[in-house]
């Protein structure tokens, strides 16, 4: 099930690093960047979560929070968190429920295997909860600035 933009974004509860948990409903009233990733500690993942990290005061001043979220369990988040001294929730879905009702669970090829993962997405959330923008297959270059600038514009 494809999101589309205007749409209220799917509500969750799941467990985050640190042992805590995340309400997506419970941020209301500021305008939140969910980006999914497939896996901890993995190159491109490693450079987004950095790239998010590095503007995170931007984000801040934009009045953003900056969420990631993958399939890897709390434990493996924290590890990754602790070496990256990320300073945002890391969520984790390993039941795939958040990643499903947001489209991004797919089947995926590489080496002419076929399994499922997680489809790198980012999304903008307004302050009432709608999906302002997505960006589907991400590619990194440019893109934290880009999701920054229409943070900012949003």
């Amino acid at each position: 099930m494809a999101l589309t933009e205007g749409e209220l974004a799917p509500d969750f509860t799941l467990p985050t690093d640190g042992g805590g948990s995340l309400t997506l409903s419970s941020l209301r009233g500021c305008k939140v960047v969910l980006y999914a990733y497939p896996k901890d500690d993995t190159e491109t993942c490693t450079k987004e979560a950095i790239a998010f990290n590095g503007l995170r005061e931007q984000f801040g001043a934009a009045g953003t929070e900056v969420i990631g979220i993958s399939p890897d369990p709390a434990k493996r988040h924290d590890k990754f968190k602790k070496k990256y001294e990320l300073a945002f929730p890391l969520v984790a879905d390993e039941a795939h429920a958040m990643l499903e009702a947001y489209g991004l669970w797919v089947e995926k090829s590489m080496y002419g295997r076929q399994y499922m993962g997680v489809e790198r997405t980012t999304f903008l959330i307004d302050k009432d909860g709608r999906i302002a923008r997505i960006w589907p297959k991400v590619k990194l270059a440019g893109h934290v600035e880009e999701v920054l600038a229409a943070a900012r514009a949003l």
